[in-house]
């Protein structure tokens, strides 16, 4: 599946009058199971491109703190979130900050805005449904999908790792989210 026709399907869900995670579940069910398969090898490469260390602090201003297991909700979130807000924070994280829900989760304090769990889990979803096949089934599917399209796929470079909890750091990095989460 080409990168275009993934966020087809992802923008499409996101015009949905219903939940995210419900509606790409939903349109992701119409499809066979080969093609579930194929957006989910892309799902996981453009999860893979914003798996970096500079992402993943945005993730930890944001959040207040961010788990291995959260940063994989945020990165689901990131793709949720649609094309632009995926490409603009593949290139700087920092762009986070003029999102709506971030800025509202930084003045009220409550929420968690970008991460979500079931996102990542839509194809599973639909595959399971269609198929009757359980996860364990999808993903030993969705590997020999990428084996057999993308055999010498390289591990994907964080960048370079740094101290979450070093609040000059953050500033230096990621002056406007940290300006909004971090106290004077």
């Amino acid at each position: 599946m080409n990168e275009d026709d993934f966020w087809g399907i992802v923008e499409a869900a996101r015009a949905d009058d219903k939940a995210f995670h419900e509606a790409l579940e939903d349109r992701l069910a119409e499809r066979s199971a080969e093609e579930i398969c194929a957006f989910q090898a892309r799902f996981d490469e453009l999860d893979a491109a914003v798996c970096r260390w500079d992402v993943w602090a945005a993730a930890h201003l944001i959040g207040g703190g961010c788990s291995d297991d959260s940063f994989a909700d945020f990165r689901a979130g990131l793709i949720a979130l649609g094309r632009e807000w995926h490409e603009r924070v593949r290139r700087s994280p920092d762009a986070l900050a003029d999102h709506p829900a971030v800025i509202k989760a930084a003045t009220d304090g409550e929420g968690y805005p970008v991460f979500y769990e079931q996102a990542g889990h839509a194809a599973a979803k639909a595959y399971e449904r269609i198929t009757g096949k359980d996860e364990h089934d999808f993903y030993e599917a969705v590997d020999e999908h990428r084996d057999s399209h993308d055999p010498d796929e390289d591990e994907a470079d964080m960048g370079e790792e740094f101290d979450f909890d070093d609040d000059a750091e953050m500033r230096a990095r990621l002056p406007r989210l940290a300006e909004l989460f971090l106290p004077a």
